[in-house]
């Protein structure tokens, strides 16, 4: 599946009252605050997979649920924002050409 792209998007500048961030993945949308460049593109399509997989509201709720208790257990929100177990995969492969060609099923889950 292919994405739809938006770039220069007011969706991600209108939530960064909340918090900053330069994208997001609303399947099968990936709003870009600017113009992006291939590995931000690359890390949200990530996503798009992801919430394909657990057909898109499961992925919100672990999302939700996985920051909660990250948050506990390490105590600010940006160290738990880097450890939920959507982002760590993102990032992690976020620089791997034709990572998603080559990605398993709940790959997020593996370890």
């Amino acid at each position: 599946m292919i994405p739809f792209i938006i770039k220069n998007s007011l969706v991600p500048k209108m939530l960064s009252w909340i918090i900053n961030i330069r994208a997001i993945t609303l399947f099968p949308f990936i709003f870009i605050a600017d113009e992006g460049d291939d590995v931000l593109i690359q890390h949200e399509s990530i996503h798009i997979r992801q919430q394909l997989e657990l057909l898109v509201i499961g992925f919100y709720i672990i999302y939700v649920i996985d920051y909660v208790i990250k948050y506990f257990k390490y105590g600010n929100g940006p160290q738990a924002y880097r450890n939920i177990v959507f982002e760590q995969e993102a990032y992690n492969n976020q620089h791997e050409k034709g990572y998603l060609s080559r990605r398993r099923w709940w790959e997020c889950f593996r370890k």
